[in-house]
């Protein structure tokens, strides 16, 4: 997921996707330690796009703070 897409989401829709991101990443960890996956630069990209979708909403919550 690219910055720009998640600029585009309201705060609402980002908490959802991180929510939805994490329980992703904790299912990969649990496949990955059971049978190793074809491409564990998953798990990489999907902690990544939680730090994006982590950091866009820490921003917008410091935007409206200074308004």
């Amino acid at each position: 997921m690219k910055t720009s897409e998640i600029k585009e989401l309201t705060n609402k829709e980002i908490v959802e996707r991180i929510q939805t991101e994490q329980e992703n990443l904790v299912r990969l960890k649990l496949n990955h330690a059971v049978s190793p996956l074809d491409n564990p630069m998953i798990l990489k990209d999907s902690k990544k796009n939680i730090a994006r979708l982590k950091t866009i909403l820490h921003d917008r919550e410091l935007n409206e703070n200074q308004n």
